[in-house]
């Protein structure tokens, strides 16, 4: 099925310099950047993305790393969006991810941020209802 969803690189990636590294690995895959910016998020769009995690321990470190630097936001399209995006980013902890996948193979030595949070370099909705949501966030 032809989907569309939300993909993100976050404030490590491009403070890294990997932006094009990560995009050619999504247009590689045969995935179809519809939409992309850079931009940095404010403190209510981080407070939208992850309202989900509201609440839980760890809510502040994530929307202080994401509001932390610029990101580049997208919309990617295709054939099974959602779980390509997700399979070719990997494990949330890189720790965890294969090689082959964004952060199997990109991710630092360090993966904490000063303030604790995993630094796992992208981010991709995990549903139809996620990408609705956060596409309209970012792009409205």
């Amino acid at each position: 099925m032809r989907e569309k969803t939300y993909f993100m690189i976050k404030p490590d990636g491009v403070a890294r310099g990997l932006v094009n590294e990560i995009l050619n690995r999504v247009t590689q895959s045969g995935l179809k950047i519809v939409k992309q910016k850079k931009l940095s998020l404010s403190l209510e769009q981080a407070a939208q993305l992850y309202q989900p995690h509201y609440g839980k321990d760890f809510y502040n470190g994530l929307v202080s790393f994401i509001t932390s630097g610029p990101v580049v936001s997208t919309v990617v399209e295709g054939e099974g969006a959602i779980v390509k995006i997700r399979e070719l980013m990997g494990q949330t902890d890189p720790r965890q991810a294969d090689k082959g996948t964004i952060r199997g193979d990109l991710h630092e030595e360090n993966i904490f941020s000063p303030a604790g949070t995993m630094k796992n370099l992208v981010h991709g909705s995990d549903s139809p209802e996620s990408a609705a949501r956060e596409i309209a966030i970012f792009f409205k």
